[in-house]
């Protein structure tokens, strides 16, 4: 008990020293053709499936305070103010102090807890004896995979006429693979942990893009538009072109890096399993 306290307490450390070098160095993002896709919430992610969504979220606490200094003095974006309480108490008054908060802190808290759950319930209903829950869960995968796929090449072609074609074939190609692979690899017993690692590295990925680009959206969506000097009737399209560029490419790296690095990880330590307590008898 004292050595696996001791370990995970190390584990913690590390994890949170990675996060700090990750945000402030170039080392925290992978550049792209077209985008930098951020990788600073993969130690996040693998701290809430290693030691549990507790310290996964201490985690993402870290990885949002890392946010809020780097948008507070280094503000490099017109928009930094909506993960500023600092910089936004000036824009829009007090209110922006609790809106940034929420936008710096909880999307990034969230990372740190959706994972671990994701990866726990992926995992028990690949060893389900009711074989529709492989299906089932590969099939909502291949869905998601042709919808951003799609969204993804629309962006990427929107100046071609037939944009909407490319990515709608596009999709179907690769939403059609993914299935057929993660159908062959379900059937072994030893793939599950892998499948259920790269759902959790999807769904880390997706839990910050979603709730940061919703919480602008509803709590900035002016301010935002002006910031960016766009009509306020066009923050919908710019957030949607940054989930279907960034959150779809910071996803799929999430799934490869998660369930390479988890797979390593799973030699040392296993992911942390839920712990019943015994009731103490009278």
């Amino acid at each position: 008990m004292k050595n696996e306290k001791t370990y995970e307490l190390v584990l913690t450390a590390l994890f949170t020293a990675i996060i700090v070098i990750m945000a402030f160095t170039p080392l925290g993002y992978i550049p792209l053709v077209v985008i930098n896709a951020t990788i600073i919430h993969i130690p996040v992610i693998l701290g809430a499936l290693f030691l549990g969504p507790k310290k996964g979220a201490f985690l993402g606490f870290v990885f949002g305070l890392t946010s809020f200094i780097n948008n507070t003095f280094k503000a490099v974006t017109a928009s930094a103010f909506v993960f500023s309480p600092v910089l936004a108490a000036d824009v829009v008054g007090i209110s922006g102090v609790f809106k940034s908060l929420y936008i710096c802190f909880v999307p990034r808290i969230l990372v740190g807890i959706v994972p671990y759950f994701v990866y726990i319930l992926i995992r028990r209903l690949l060893k389900s004896e009711q074989k529709i829950w492989p299906v089932v869960i590969n099939g909502a995968a291949a869905v998601i995979l042709f919808i951003s796929a799609r969204a993804f090449i629309i962006n990427l072609a929107k100046n071609n006429s037939g944009s909407g074609l490319y990515g709608t074939i596009g999709g179907l190609v690769l939403g059609a693979l993914l299935f057929v692979i993660l159908t062959v690899s379900s059937a072994k017993q030893k793939s599950t942990a892998n499948i259920a690692l790269a759902y959790a590295g999807l769904a880390g990925a997706f839990t910050n893009t979603l709730f940061v680009m919703s919480g602008i959206f509803i709590l900035y969506k002016d301010a935002y538009a002006n910031a960016l000097g766009i009509a306020g009737d066009a923050v919908i399209d710019v957030i949607m072109g940054i989930i279907s560029f960034n959150g779809i490419v910071e996803a799929v790296v999430a799934a490869i890096l998660v369930t390479g690095v988890g797979l390593a990880l799973t030699h040392v330590k296993p992911v942390k399993e839920f712990q019943v307590k015994e009731p103490k008898k009278a």
